[in-house]
């Protein structure tokens, strides 16, 4: 009796589980085609690291509890198949295997199950005691833990009894089961062992089950989809867009659900709600309404609540029954406050465990409200206008461009006479502060002997703030004249001071076919140092510097270990570090277009991080970005009791070569 009725409850369980599977995945189908099954070697090998290795996970101290359960659960993974197929076939167990392959293997799931038991019981208590992010503590959340935890307890519970009546030895392999079953001999349920037998594996059954049909419907259904979001991931850094095609008629950006991805629906179900991403957020750090964990969590709801009008419905029926990703924060939408809060910094990224891709879902609403809907905050209304008529922020005549080398006659690049092209940039060539960086810099090349040449009023603004603002119509213009411009004059190699300009001149230009060596000044005077071209006088001690990294150099490119190897060479010692710093540092605030939008709610970030640096007691806060720049030299003005500077770090090493000729900071 007990064996058919087991047998029709897992028949009717797998084929509802197969169910809410398919009914739930299927719902990604209606985002947009996307190619992310190319190089399936490597695609595994990521899989294999981060997923089964849980390298992300495992990178912050209580990330190794819930590694803990994840590999227990894979190992018990094969005895909960054993216990499924022994309930209809009870012949069929691992039993039958060689004694000591069996022993290992009971040894094996024994300290499983006690691990997993011990990590769910820590967690609880995390949860309680220290949520990782205000709301953590959900029922959702107990139930799971608490339906793991009944699943071990039931497992020793089950074991014990075998080993009490005897159909299980007693021995060194299963210490926890033998302890369990000790105890059942020393009490009452002794007398009573087969029910007591029973009562363990209905409970284990029915738990177990549960778990299964449980999952689809939680947040919990990244257990399944987890590990082929990983193996799905973008295979590089993403510090590029995907380029929009400007035909009459097509939609721009993503207000709905079939705007975007199939993969950036598929991020929505593998989120694990961890909070990883929320802590790492400068918006969310200091008071934004930007939380990229909600973003996520809002596409999810967006999903399950149009995901199945869309497969039935088609066109404008579609369209009128949808909710949209924009609005009011409910229902399954974020509000646009929230995203033109966001920094573009890619932090959110760095951290995931799962490799979920946030920014580009934030660009492409951005996209939209932009392109479609002509709705974006105030101050950028003068900036887009300035790029479109004069190529820069500021709306600067063109000629005024090449006014910070008046008194250095820079060469004009020309192609097969000079080797580099120096693109200074917006910043470089019109802000006050940043021009006396790009006087710093052209003294360090010259001193170094190497071959360059500058466009001067000829150079246009790469477009960085424009692209990652959402307004991608003007980036793809301003993209053609550039590349255009660069072909014309046959520039191969490009050193940029800019790490906004060097990774849109390095990877966005790449969508237009261009082919650049781009190098960021951090990363040539390093080399010039290593090998002997640029030599250092000793005159470049300036006391405790700290180091900020640039989002845009480190995270969006890996560039980490090159400006502080030059700060080393150019004074003596390695720079001091902030706490967070490398991957895991917090942006000043001017990314993603923030340069030029004010800051209308919480704490400012730049304030945030100048806090972080000043609390190493530093003489100087060394930068590699005029964004970086402007927002300490701002960030400092707004504190009182400091005398600390803030220098680019070309400044720093020519202050080691010509100190006399250095123009002081305006700090």
């Amino acid at each position: 009796m007990e064996l058919t009725l087991f047998t029709a409850l897992l028949t009717v369980s797998l084929a509802t589980f197969a169910f809410s599977c398919y009914r739930r995945l299927s719902l990604v189908t209606v985002g947009r085609s996307e190619h992310r099954f190319d190089r399936p070697v490597d695609r595994l090998k990521e899989m294999l690291v981060y997923a089964v290795g849980q390298k992300r996970v495992v990178s912050r101290p209580f990330g190794l509890n819930h590694g803990i359960i994840f590999w227990a659960f894979l190992v018990l993974a094969l005895a909960n198949l054993e216990f499924l197929v022994s309930g209809i076939a009870p012949a069929l167990s691992f039993a039958l295997l060689p004694a000591p392959l069996h022993g290992a293997l009971l040894l094996l799931f024994d300290a499983c199950s006690l691990a997993a038991f011990a990590a769910v019981v820590i967690a609880a208590v995390r949860r309680t005691a220290w949520p990782p992010f205000d709301g953590a503590r959900t029922f959702e959340a107990y139930f799971i833990l608490s339906m793991i935890a009944i699943l071990m307890l039931a497992y020793f519970g089950l074991n014990g009894v075998r080993i009490a009546q005897g159909v299980l030895p007693s021995t060194s392999a299963t210490p926890v089961s033998n302890l369990v079953a000790g105890l059942l001999q020393a009490t009452p349920a002794a007398a009573h062992l087969e029910t007591a037998g029973n009562i363990f594996w209905w409970i284990h059954a029915v738990v177990l089950l549960g778990f299964m049909n449980f999952l689809p419907y939680s947040k919990h259904m990244h257990i399944l989809t987890a590990i082929p979001n990983v193996f799905l991931r973008s295979m590089g850094k993403c510090n590029t867009q995907e380029r929009e095609t400007f035909l009459e008629g097509n939609s721009f950006g993503a207000a709905t659900l079939e705007q975007l991805s199939w993969k950036d629906l598929l991020d929505s179900f593998s989120c694990t709600e961890c909070g990883r991403c929320q802590q790492s957020c400068p918006a969310a750090s200091t008071g934004k309404q930007l939380n990229p964990r909600q973003v996520i969590h809002a596409l999810k709801e967006n999903l399950l609540k149009n995901g199945g009008v869309m497969a039935k419905l088609s066109g404008d029926r579609a369209a009128e029954r949808q909710i949209s990703l924009i609005g009011s924060g409910e229902n399954g939408s974020t509000r646009d406050a929230a995203l033109w809060s966001c920094t573009s910094c890619g932090a959110c990224m760095e951290v995931c465990p799962v490799f979920i891709e946030h920014l580009p879902k934030i660009v492409k609403m951005r996209r939209h409200m932009v392109q479609m809907e002509a709705t974006f905050p105030v101050e950028l209304l003068n900036l887009f206008e300035n790029m479109e008529q004069r190529s820069n922020p500021w709306g600067m005549a063109p000629s005024e461009r090449s006014k910070w080398s008046s008194q250095l006659n820079l060469r004009p690049f020309e192609a097969g006479e000079t080797e580099y092209l120096l693109f200074v940039g917006c910043s470089g060539a019109f802000d006050a502060r940043n021009k006396q960086v790009s006087v710093a810099l052209t003294r360090v090349l010259d001193a170094a002997g190497v071959s360059y040449g500058v466009l001067g009023k000829e150079e246009k603004c790469c477009g960085d703030s424009v692209r990652r603002l959402g307004n991608e119509y003007l980036f793809d213009q301003m993209a053609k004249q550039a590349v255009q411009q660069f072909v014309a004059k046959g520039v191969a190699k490009v050193i940029t001071q800019c790490p906004h300009c060097f990774t849109t001149l390095k990877n966005d230009y790449r969508q237009y076919g261009l082919e650049l060596e781009v190098i960021h000044h951090s990363e040539l005077i390093n080399d010039l140092l290593k090998t002997g071209r640029l030599k250092t006088d000793g005159s470049g001690d300036v006391g405790r510097v700290v180091f900020h990294d640039s989002c845009y150099l480190g995270r969006h490119n890996d560039v980490y270990d090159a400006p502080r190897e030059a700060l080393t060479m150019a004074t003596g010692r390695e720079p001091l570090e902030m706490g967070r710093n490398r991957g895991n540092a917090f942006c000043c605030g001017g990314g993603g277009g923030r340069m030029w939008l004010e800051e209308h709610e919480g704490t400012p970030i730049n304030r945030n991080r100048v806090q972080e640096a000043l609390a190493q007691q530093p003489e100087m806060i060394c930068v590699s970005c005029p964004f970086c720049m402007t927002m300490f030299e701002d960030g400092i003005k707004e504190l009182t009791g400091t005398n600390a500077q803030v220098r680019d770090i070309a400044e720093v090493v020519a202050l080691s070569l010509q100190p006399s000729l250095l123009p002081p900071s305006s700090s």
